[in-house]
């Protein structure tokens, strides 16, 4: 199952997204959310950015899931998913499967928490993780979601720091719900 090891924050005063950076180096600014590569570089390298569910092959993230170690969802349910979040995932120009892939579910408003930050093995280390992030990130911002949550892995915590997560800035718990196993038992 999923276990809640790290619950990571945005922190708007650590935010390096909101800091100028040189225009050589930057990929453009998207709601106030500096993006290190730009669309047309990452189209340039082969993969094309989206910003909707529309288009994307569920059962190919399903298998990019699997190869990360993540469990398979049922399809069907992961649509359901995706209807009711905001997404931001890199497709490979040639094939049109994803190759990085990240989605948030929130009120819209206030709150959002961010959910299966995936990268191909293959493509990992070139900073698509990054580029996902970024652009969800951007999203919600704009939309003037001010609370953006995640729960990571210990291991991968350090990535999420430079993009302004910080390990519970305010103090905060994550807590989460689980059925006993008496319960899961009995369903």
């Amino acid at each position: 199952g999923t276990f809640l090891h790290a619950a990571v924050k945005l922190n708007p005063r650590r935010n390096p997204f909101l800091l100028r950076r040189p225009a050589a180096s930057a990929g453009g600014a998207v709601a106030g959310v500096q993006l290190t590569v730009s669309d047309s570089e990452l189209s340039s390298r082969g993969f094309a950015v989206r910003r909707t569910a529309e288009g994307l092959d569920v059962a190919a993230l399903n298998e990019v899931f699997a190869r990360v170690g993540f469990p398979r969802r049922q399809e069907e349910r992961l649509r359901r998913a995706l209807e009711h979040s905001e997404v931001a995932w890199l497709a490979s120009e040639a094939t049109g499967r994803p190759v990085a892939f990240a989605r948030a579910a929130g009120d819209g408003v206030f709150n959002a928490v961010v959910w299966d930050v995936v990268v191909e093995p293959s493509c990992q280390g070139l900073g698509l993780g990054r580029a996902v992030m970024e652009r969800l990130v951007a999203e919600l911002r704009r939309k003037g979601v001010g609370n953006i949550v995640l729960y990571a892995e210990p291991r991968v915590v350090g990535f999420y720091r430079p993009l302004g997560f910080a390990m519970d800035p305010d103090g905060i718990r994550g807590m989460a719900y689980y059925r006993s196993k008496q319960n899961q038992k009995q369903q």
